[in-house]
């Protein structure tokens, strides 16, 4: 779908829907924000909800259902075993994938875990495009490693590259080379690499590089989790591609692949999983993980009335105006930053927009975590929640040193059909008064670092009283009660 075209003023992102049912919100005073920060111990995570205005943490688990996903729900079969939702949900997924085999699970990490589980032995490399957070925690608590082979192009932080999520075919080629092909558990790519800023790859890489892979006899497995955003970036920067439909296109997608496993929290606009197989030696190998890790084999941890609002889901992931709005949106929030100098991931990609953090407050270092110092001031100046996607996302090096992260972002999620232009339009405000204000930020510090996934639960203190002089300088602006 198009920017809807004004008569005398630039195009803008249209909401193609009506509200129906609304969420009242509160912005609580600056003061108030403040202790709230010290309480959640510099951690958005441990934010509570009702402290937050514009909650852009994520968009997963908290999309927007359509009216016709939430009348579904009331169809749902409760059985614990033989559930109808279920066999409605496969054949949904066969229709639309090409793949008849469903290993259900409560959510995308759980697939990870199965997959790992069954696949990964000490000493094993994944090859990816880019890792994400829990998928590279499972594969190294098991013994195994990642390679990590985006075109160098793709952790640029400004450019105009169309898909700098695709993968460095040379560097695959190299990497099977040195590891060997029986030593390599799967090939792992992901349609919408979260943590460079929701960047795409394209079908045409996908198939060169899937291609490499059954060249070699490696398992081929597409991370679909973010394939909306994918597809319409598929459809609308793929020449090749222009003149077929989101279905045809996520079918030549699937195609190319052995395994595709999904968050249905993103892909599907609910809450859950699944694994699809294409060997059914395979899919019968890893049954077992289901029954033991997620419940019964016709519901794998999910509701049933989410299974079936997500049947819906999925087909409204074939609309090219349902899925055109997340990357619309997007792309209007990253122009206008950029236009005011605030320095983003660029070209917009889906998910969310990306402020590049490691350009922004570049006077913080990167063991103080610049991306979680600036994901905590605009908590404070504005009660808007966004997520640290940076060296706090990694984990520490074998010898307790700091990974630092290749690149450092601030990821302002736009979660689908919940927010509205003119709360995106606040939003551009609020960090652009930040920006102006970047030398009053400064770093953070763990007080309790997990050893596992620690930016999740993990608690930080400033490193000075930069908070308490960023807030007087925000209040002289805007009052204590914004």
């Amino acid at each position: 779908m198009p920017e809807i075209k004004f008569y005398n003023r630039a195009p803008v992102p249209m909401e193609m829907h009506k509200v129906k049912i609304v969420q009242k919100l509160t912005l609580l005073p600056a003061k108030k924000r403040l202790q709230k920060m010290y309480d959640a111990g510099f951690n958005t995570f441990l934010l509570h909800n009702s402290d937050i205005f514009m909650d852009m943490l994520t968009d997963s688990g908290v999309n927007a259902m359509s009216d016709n996903m939430q009348s579904a729900m009331l169809r749902a079969d409760d059985a614990y075993a033989g559930s109808e939702t279920f066999y409605r949900m496969r054949a949904k997924l066969e229709e639309i994938f090409g793949i008849p085999n469903l290993l259900p699970t409560h959510q995308g990490r759980a697939c990870e875990h199965i997959l790992s589980q069954h696949l990964v032995k000490p000493g094993n490399c994944v090859i990816m495009n880019y890792h994400f957070t829990t998928s590279k925690a499972h594969i190294t608590r098991l013994g195994g490693h990642v390679e990590e082979l985006v075109k160098d192009e793709g952790l640029v932080p400004k450019s105009n590259l169309p898909f700098k999520g695709n993968i460095d075919l040379d560097k695959v080629r190299a990497c099977i080379a040195k590891e060997g092909a029986d030593n390599i558990a799967y090939m792992r790519l992901e349609a919408g690499t979260n943590l460079i800023g929701g960047q795409p790859i394209s079908y045409e890489n996908m198939k060169a590089a899937t291609d490499i892979a059954k060249e070699h006899g490696i398992l081929t497995v597409l991370d679909a989790s973010l394939l909306q955003d994918n597809l319409y970036f598929n459809k609308t920067r793929e020449e090749a591609l222009k003149d077929k439909s989101v279905a045809e296109i996520t079918r030549m997608i699937a195609d190319l692949f052995d395994v595709i496993y999904f968050s249905g929290r993103k892909f599907g606009f609910g809450r859950g999983g699944g694994i699809l197989v294409r060997d059914e030696a395979l899919f019968h190998a890893m049954e077992d993980y289901i029954t033991m890790f997620e419940g019964f084999l016709t519901y794998g941890g999910m509701s049933v009335k989410e299974m079936e609002a997500m049947i819906i889901g999925f087909e409204e992931t074939m609309d090219i105006d349902v899925i055109s709005q997340g990357p619309q949106f997007i792309a209007h929030c990253v122009r206008e930053l950029d236009k005011l100098g605030v320095p983003m991931i660029t070209p917009g990609g889906g998910l969310g927009a990306h402020i590049d953090a490691r350009q922004m407050v570049s006077h913080i270092p990167s063991n103080e975590y610049p991306a979680g110092s600036l994901v905590a001031a605009l908590y404070l100046c504005g009660g808007i929640r966004g997520m640290e996607r940076g060296t706090l996302s990694e984990e520490r090096n074998p010898d307790g040193t700091e990974h630092i992260a290749s690149v450092e972002m601030v990821r302002l999620a736009f979660p689908r059909r919940v927010f509205t232009l003119s709360q995106t339009e606040y939003v551009i405000d609020r960090v652009k008064w930040l920006y102006d204000h970047r030398h009053m930020i400064g770093g953070l510090r763990f007080v309790h670092e997990p050893k596992t996934l620690r930016f999740f639960t993990g608690k930080l203190e400033p490193v000075s009283d930069w908070p308490e002089k960023l807030m007087e300088a925000y209040i002289a602006d805007f009052g204590d009660d914004q």
